[in-house]
């Protein structure tokens, strides 16, 4: 379906593009959700509904800027929202941060194959690092193309999951909730504000070059914004439900590395077995474009150094990513790099206002 202004098509792969860059494998896995969310009880649920907010503004803003503008660079977004230097100092910053970031997928996909079938870290982060390097060799239109038809999906068994767990077990839910102030559950800041906020900036300094570059090929800035809108709604939604089902079992996710797997012997014990090759998928869907983000900030896109720089990214946060722990890495990487986000939050923010009140 088409009309002047946008093609339903377009925007359920943009959308879907969207969903597919935040899933990774600290949602597809439940640590991320566990330790942003879950964590804090109902107070965490309030939190996945201001990240939907906020995730729909900085979304809808980075890909319509990227519409409008048709940055030479994608990263060049950073500039127009913060100017040469601070713009220049997120830039580089977003660039070190995304590439740890594509360090833990490489070891989330290790403990989500030693956890499930007790092979040895190294079988899972080999798989990634090949799978991802391989995508990111042909490009950013094969990228967006082939990860928006994968993470909806992955978003709708996450959901299915979720919903089986809150209702098959609705009354864990209360008993969870009472009894996280005994538990020692890894949280990802001291307040579930501050927790949603960190996590938004993360998001942001991955999304930020990725949408500017999706963005661009956008045949109208409705079309673009539609697209962004539509993964912001169906991500948050989804973490929505998975914080409940997460909850509603909490005493025995806690210690776990890869909670979703859990969940899914909850339901039922041979789910484990297909959910787990949904984790390596979600994982998949977050390494190609983050991989992809710092090779395209090395050398253009599909050229020969591109494919180089492509490779020697892949091997080298494969040797990084097995041997540190996957929890310890989400906690770390992803919590002080979310702070720095919710300074770029800011500025956008700023801007904005004073865009509206000019053009007032």
């Amino acid at each position: 379906m088409n009309n002047d202004d946008y093609s339903v098509k377009t925007v359920i792969t943009f959308g879907g593009a969207f969903i597919a860059f935040l899933i990774g494998s600290g949602f597809a896995t439940g640590q991320e959700v566990l330790q942003y969310f879950t964590s804090y009880g109902y107070r965490g649920i309030a939190g996945a509904v201001l990240t939907l907010i906020l995730l729909l503004f900085v979304g809808v803003s980075f890909i319509t800027v990227g519409q409008e503008e048709k940055f030479e660079k994608s990263s060049d977004i950073f500039r127009y929202y913060c100017g040469n230097t601070l713009g220049g100092f997120f830039d580089y910053f977003a660039t070190v941060f995304i590439y740890l970031s594509f360090v833990v997928m490489i070891a989330g996909a290790g403990a989500t194959v030693e956890q499930h079938f007790g092979l040895p870290v190294y079988v899972g982060g080999v798989l990634m690092a090949l799978m991802a390097g391989f995508t990111v060799s042909f490009g950013l239109g094969r990228i967006v193309d082939v990860i928006g038809r994968i993470g909806p999906t992955i978003v709708v068994i996450s959901i299915g999951l979720g919903l089986a767990s809150i209702f098959g077990n609705f009354d864990g839910i209360a008993q969870g909730q009472e009894a996280l102030p005994t538990m020692n559950i890894m949280k990802a800041s001291s307040n579930w504000i501050f927790a949603a906020g960190s996590y938004v900036g993360f998001c942001m300094l991955w999304l930020a070059s990725f949408l500017a570059a999706m963005g661009a090929t956008a045949k109208s800035k409705k079309e673009a914004a539609y697209g962004a809108g539509l993964g912001a709604i169906g991500f948050s939604l989804a973490v929505i439900v998975v914080a409940l089902g997460l909850l509603a079992y909490v005493k025995d996710v806690a210690a776990s590395q890869i909670p979703m797997l859990i969940l899914a012997e909850k339901v039922h014990p041979m789910l484990a077995n297909g959910f787990s090759l949904i984790i390596v998928a979600g994982i998949y869907t977050t390494a190609v474009p983050l991989l992809w983000s710092v090779s395209s900030r090395i050398a253009e896109d599909k050229s020969p150094r591109f494919r180089t720089a492509t490779i020697i990214l892949a091997v080298a946060g494969l040797v990084v990513g097995i041997y540190l722990p996957f929890a310890r890495l989400v906690n770390i990487v992803y919590v002080i790099n979310g702070y720095v986000g919710i300074l770029l939050l800011g500025i956008m923010v700023l801007k904005s206002f004073r865009q509206r009140v000019a053009k007032a």
